[in-house]
């Protein structure tokens, strides 16, 4: 396995990307509110501006390997955009990243205001969770209740507003993170929401999840590893926000503290390691791989 595509692989996930977007839009554009209210309109401004969707594609991805309805996995990959998208019009909010810009537009307390930001964000953490009970969603309540336990641990305390919390109190310490706590704040803060969409799948299809467990923890660090070398060797027209801010913070990342050359191996390693757990799979497993191999080769 190697980590780049050729230009046909490329363009065949590409394509499976782009229906897994499809798909989770349109089920977005149904279970969102009506922009009635200024909240409803940013609920759906900051959900429906873009992105790769890429968690919605491993959800929908996942569950398609066990056999789950579409409209099932839709829903879930529906919920956990709304997770990640609430995730963040918080983390741009002055209190935490101070940012401007995200996917290229003002973000939300820029276009309207921080307190109209902080509804939006808790209004479409809790419709997520509305979405995971119902029986559209699974018919099974005994799978309704693992869907909603795990998003709870992957986007509470012990994973992404965790790993926010360390992040926020690493700005203030006076000694720098070392290579294994920032390993350890990125698998809550990046990576514990993508190990959800991962394994949602298997959770749908009632089946075990180790082996997607395993993938998720790799594919989580080498997404925010790229991310590290984005920040130090993006723009922001490519990243679609501000780019070079934590170097300028001072902050330690994985580049700061591997090195750019290190980073780049160190995802690669990552991306060899997640693929190698999937060989149970086989040749099922095969958009996932090249999922992997995007991660580590995207630009934005």
């Amino acid at each position: 396995m190697t980590m780049q595509m050729t230009d046909t692989q490329a363009l065949a996930f590409q394509a499976v990307l782009s229906q897994a977007a499809t798909l989770t839009e349109e089920m977005l554009e149904r279970l969102l509110p009506a922009p009635d209210l200024a909240v409803g309109e940013a609920m759906r401004y900051a959900t429906l501006s873009g992105g790769k969707r890429l968690r919605a594609f491993f959800v929908v991805e996942t569950a398609t390997m066990f056999s789950v309805p579409k409209v099932q996995s839709a829903r879930v990959a529906a919920a956990v955009e709304m997770v990640h998208a609430y995730s963040l019009i918080h983390d741009d909010l002055p209190a935490m990243d101070d940012d401007d810009l995200r996917r290229g537009k003002p973000t939300v307390h820029k276009r309207w205001d921080e307190a109209t930001a902080i509804l939006a964000g808790d209004a479409l953490q809790t419709l997520a969770f509305e979405i995971l009970t119902s029986q559209q969603t699974a018919p099974d309540p005994q799978v309704r209740l693992r869907l909603i336990q795990h998003l709870a641990e992957c986007s509470g305390l012990a994973g992404m507003v965790g790993g926010q919390a360390l992040d926020i109190a690493a700005e203030s310490s006076a000694t720098p993170l070392d290579l294994a706590a920032i390993t350890e704040l990125q698998a809550r803060k990046t990576g514990a929401l993508i190990r959800f969409s991962v394994e949602a799948g298997a959770i749908m299809g009632k089946s075990d999840r180790s082996a997607f467990a395993t993938y998720a923890a790799d594919l989580g660090l080498a997404f925010q590893i790229q991310d590290d070398i984005l920040d130090v060797t993006g723009s922001a027209e490519m990243t679609g926000k501000a780019v070079g801010k934590d170097a300028d913070a001072g902050k330690a990342t994985f580049v700061s503290l591997l090195g750019l050359d290190g980073a780049q191996t160190r995802a690669a390693e990552l991306v060899e390691s997640a693929c190698a757990a999937l060989a149970p799979y086989g040749a099922a497993a095969e958009n996932l791989r090249r999922a992997a191999q995007f991660v580590v080769s995207r630009r934005a």
